[in-house]
């Protein structure tokens, strides 16, 4: 067990952490490519970049779309992206990692606030599978992957709270740790490979549309009205 664990902890973190990397950077450069290639063949040039930029940042944090859709869903898929961003991030065994192997530190999470985030987002991430399970709006539009995603995603966190807290895990102290660095790795690799891509590739999905499209700002939410009704569902 402590073998596998170092090896996890060691080769293979770093392993997966550079696939997820190099992954990601090269969905970026294809993508950044393509509008590049766009823009040079296409007569009309004058994107309206603050317009492109505005609408980004108004689904960055999704404040007037809350009453557009599910208040509930929305809240909670915000904050469940919040806790997925900063938890890991700020973590402070996570920044001692990262101290110890490459001298690399910056400011870390109380100790509070980390098991706030961490149970913030697991509740959130629940919620989240509640709806696709029991909304049929939401299930419609939900396939056998994202169910399975968003529970491999959850895992890193519900497992780091039981090795933060041993005593409410239900299996030993290293195999706690050994199905937390795991299931961390395993998200490494399906970053690059699944829709979770999006996390680095949303703004350029906001920006194809007046790009790719022509289309004006916002008239994507002006379409689907049209299409289906209603924006409801559409954060599901």
């Amino acid at each position: 067990m402590n073998e596998f664990l170092d090896f996890a902890r060691g080769p293979l973190f770093v392993a997966t952490f550079l696939f997820m990397v190099f992954g990601l950077g090269r969905h970026v450069v294809l993508r950044a490519r393509d509008l590049v290639r766009v823009l040079r063949r296409t007569p009309k040039r004058d994107v309206p970049w603050r317009d492109v930029a505005s609408t980004s940042a108004a689904w960055v944090v999704p404040v007037k779309h809350l009453f557009r859709a599910v208040p509930l869903l929305t809240i909670a898929s915000v904050l469940f992206h919040v806790g997925l961003i900063l938890t890991p991030i700020f973590l402070a065994a996570h920044v001692f990692l990262w101290a110890r192997s490459v001298g690399l530190s910056w400011p870390v999470l109380p100790g509070g606030a980390a098991d706030f985030l961490t149970l913030l987002t697991i509740a959130c991430g629940s919620v989240l599978l509640l709806v696709r399970l029991f909304r049929k709006a939401a299930r419609d539009l939900s396939r056998l992957q994202d169910y399975v995603l968003l529970v491999l995603v959850m895992l890193p966190f519900v497992s780091g709270w039981f090795a933060v807290h041993p005593e409410s895990s239900p299996l030993a102290y290293r195999t706690t740790m050994l199905v937390h660095v795991l299931s961390a790795e395993v998200v490494f690799v399906l970053l690059p490979t699944t829709k979770l891509a999006h996390a680095v590739l949303f703004p350029f999905d906001r920006l194809s549309g007046d790009i790719f499209w022509r289309l004006v700002p916002g008239a994507g939410d002006r379409v689907a009205e049209s299409l289906r009704g209603t924006t409801e569902g559409a954060e599901a």
